[in-house]
């Protein structure tokens, strides 16, 4: 039950997303605001497009959601995998799963390190730069 639902949620994401499918819905949107004056603007007229619209609605958001939770769980077990194989820190690995403040916690400590990281670079360069200006330079003939 679980593939044929995930194979039809991918197939009607794929299908909504395309530019024919924004035509279609927007060639039914003017059909029914040209048929407003056959139908005398009626309760039943505009109920037919307000009913119409909220199933639609209704359904996408699960669908999105669906989509969503299945794409964030790829991208963060790829992430995962990245952590685990090359040079970041191993206890990275499955935060998604701590408390947002916990989340926060963690981001600004990584934002902390970069900039220490981003002034050694700085000091770095800067006194390597000092240094060629001190140091006498060769000029070719």
């Amino acid at each position: 039950m679980e593939k044929l639902f995930t194979k039809i949620a991918n197939w009607v994401a794929h299908v909504t997303g395309l530019p024919l499918t924004f035509a279609g819905c927007c060639v039914v949107i003017v059909v029914w605001a040209v048929s407003g004056p056959f139908f005398g603007f009626s309760d039943t007229w505009q109920l037919v497009i307000n009913t119409g619209t909220t199933i639609i609605t209704f359904l996408m958001v699960f669908l999105i959601q669906n989509t969503q939770n299945r794409d964030g769980a790829a991208i963060q077990a790829k992430l995962d995998e990245l952590i685990r194989v090359g040079e970041g820190q191993n206890h990275f690995i499955g935060i998604e799963h701590l408390t947002e403040s916990e989340v926060e916690e963690i981001r600004e400590k990584c934002e902390l390190a970069a900039r220490r990281h981003d002034e050694k670079i700085a000091a770095m360069a800067a006194k390597k730069a000092v240094a060629q200006k001190r140091s006498p330079k060769k000029h070719a003939a």
